[in-house]
Parts: structure tokens; sequence; C-alpha cells
């Protein structure tokens, strides 16, 4: 979870306090669609992964992210 909370705090510049499964791209300023093309770079190149468009366009909220991190194999244990 370290980090996927590191990932999120650089990519979308958010306090670590903001990083919670409800939070949407409505709640962060920089969550754009173009905020969420680096995001979804970023998560890939951190965990060694690879999301499909359909994986990258359907994330609505954190929880979202985690939960396909997870269908990836990626562990997130602090």
């Amino acid at each position: 979870m370290k980090r996927l909370k590191q990932v999120l705090t650089n990519v979308l510049d958010i306090e670590e306090e903001q990083i919670k499964d409800e939070t949407t791209p409505d709640d962060v300023e920089n969550w754009d669609s173009f905020g969420g093309l680096m995001l979804a770079l970023a998560l890939e190149k951190e965990f060694n992964i690879e999301f499909t468009s359909e994986e990258i366009t359907s994330v609505t909220c954190i929880g979202d992210i985690k939960f396909f991190l997870k269908k990836h194999g990626v562990e997130l244990v602090d």
C-alpha cells in the first residue's frame, strides 16, 4: 500500500490523507483524463504490470485502482 500511496501522491499531487477507496476524480483537481493516463503509466511502471485500455477507462475511484492492481497479482500490504 505504501508504494501505491507514493504513486498517487506524486502523480496526482495530493496529500496521503486524501487517499481513500471512495476518492474519485471529482475529488482531486489533477485527476482529469491526462492525469488518469499519467497515473496508469506510473502504476504500470511501479508494479511492472500492464493495464488494458478497458481497465484504465473503467476506473471511477481509488478502490477500482486497488481492485485492478490485485487482479494483476499485486499485493497491497504496508
